[in-house]
């Protein structure tokens, strides 16, 4: 038997979701239905510390399939949201699943030995990844590739503090954590405190500029002056890495000027400092690139993928350059799930997928189109005080007046629960309405879902009286 034949299987027909996706949204019921309801309640009993889009919109799904959703009720929903970012190359798509059902009757897991599916992933990954990014460790949440990568860049540096972003998120684990935002809402929901030598800094928003030009402009060098300073007078001069989301997910699709990361990664050649980029959200094209990073031509030290890498399936990797891969070998890559075969084969046809479908070409393609109806929509509305995205990485900015920039927080609830009733299943933040479509969506499906968040911010602008 070929070899090869055994790890994955074959290509699948580009349009494979397009007739699953006819007539969406479809519903038969209010939403959420009454079974939805019904097994919410009872799932509510047991389960706590729901997230919000759940307790804002308490749905009890039973299917998906491509960019579809359908609930318990029958009810079909648009997939705006990707699950969470996750299964970004649709639901159930036939040659990843049929890759994970392959091995799972083939073999499970072998521990960190090597198997015929990680070679192939491990050759894929090298190839793809820009630069020399070739020193791979394989887990299976995002907050383990985040620990593994702080742990690489000490074992690299000798040195044991770390610098991240205000609202950057990079796990629920204490070092992950320790580099993000602790304050949710209204409680300490990731935890009271954060680990010594971690520290954070302000990282450039074009909308909410802390510093600008004269021009009024975002001024990118007044960050960078104050990361040195901060460095200096701040940390205690053990200073392993900056840890930073190339674009900010749960902050709500936030992008840097183009000119920031360049001018970091100089900043952190100059100072002997690492640039490790969390892609766990934004990366495996979800921007039209590989890298999110790769939009600047900035070569991070340190990179960590997961979400989309997998499809849905619970796959992470922690990859330095390769110059560094030595430093692993101190850093245990044993991991009870981390590169089953199961793993390994989702993210070897993700990628396989994402090569075969032509995917990158399609997020740049119709993300522009996307983009080119968040201006206009930002035009015409009142309370869309901005919009920010590269592909299928957006959000829209609602707030109270567009001179004062005060965030509407209560409009975006509304909105997104608005819009959820008619079909469309997306995810919240607050005043940032977050859009992450699968990949694989066309335009016209786009638009739809952009026609129903349209609907319901005109009906809320009605409701507090804009209009």
């Amino acid at each position: 038997m070929n070899r090869e034949a055994t790890i994955a299987p074959g290509s699948v027909q580009k349009d494979w979701w397009k007739k699953s996706a006819e007539g969406v949204p479809h519903l038969v019921t209010e939403t959420p239905g009454p079974i939805s309801k019904r097994m919410h309640a009872n799932a509510a009993k047991y389960m706590k510390g729901l997230s919000s889009q759940v307790k804002l919109f308490p749905v009890c799904f039973d299917e998906g399939y491509g960019i579809t959703l359908t609930d318990v009720d029958g009810n079909k929903y648009l997939d705006f949201s990707s699950g969470i970012y996750v299964t970004s190359l649709g639901h159930c798509h036939p040659k990843i699943s049929e890759a994970i059902a392959y091995w799972a009757k083939k073999l499970m897991n072998a521990h960190d030995f090597t198997t015929p599916v990680k070679e192939k992933l491990l050759e894929k990954m090298a190839d793809v990844l820009p630069g020399n990014l070739n020193a791979i460790q394989l887990y299976s949440d995002g907050s383990s590739a985040v620990e593994a990568a702080i742990r690489a860049a000490r074992a690299i540096t000798g040195k044991h503090e770390f610098i991240s972003g205000f609202r950057d998120f990079h796990g629920k684990s204490m070092a992950a954590v320790s580099c993000a935002q602790m304050i949710r809402g209204d409680v300490h929901s990731y935890g009271p405190t954060r680990a010594p030598g971690f520290y954070m800094v302000p990282r450039p928003d074009p909308y909410r500029p802390l510093w600008t030009k004269a021009d009024g402009t975002i001024d990118t060098d007044k960050y960078i002056e104050f990361y040195e300073q901060f460095i200096t007078e701040s940390t205690v001069g053990n200073l392993a890495a900056f840890v930073l989301e190339p674009a900010q997910g749960w902050a709500g699709s936030i992008f840097p000027p183009d000119d920031f990361f360049p001018k970091l990664r100089k900043l952190c050649d100059k100072l002997k400092v690492l640039l490790f980029d969390d892609e766990v959200l934004a990366g495996m094209g979800r921007t039209g690139e590989w890298l999110t990073m790769n939009h600047w031509n900035v070569q991070p030290d340190i990179v960590t993928l997961g979400k989309s890498f997998g499809n849905g399936f619970p796959v992470t990797a922690m990859v330095l350059k390769e110059e560094y891969g030595e430093a692993l070998e101190s850093i245990s890559a044993s991991s009870s799930y981390g590169g089953n075969p199961m793993a390994c084969a989702a993210a070897l046809a993700s990628i396989e997928v994402i090569e075969e479908e032509d995917l990158l070409e399609n997020v740049r393609i119709v993300g522009a189109s996307i983009m080119k109806r968040l201006e206009r929509m930002k035009a015409e509305h009142p309370i869309i005080g901005d919009v920010k995205g590269k592909g299928f990485l957006l959000g829209v900015e609602l707030v109270k007046d567009k001179t004062t920039k005060e965030p509407f927080s209560q409009a975006g609830t509304l909105v997104y629960q608005k819009a959820f009733k008619k079909g469309l299943a997306w995810i919240p933040a607050g005043h940032i309405l977050r859009m992450s479509p699968p990949l694989i969506m066309d335009e016209a499906h786009a638009m739809k879902g952009l026609d129903m968040i349209e609907d319901a911010i005109t009906e809320v602008e009605k409701e507090f009286g804009y209009l």
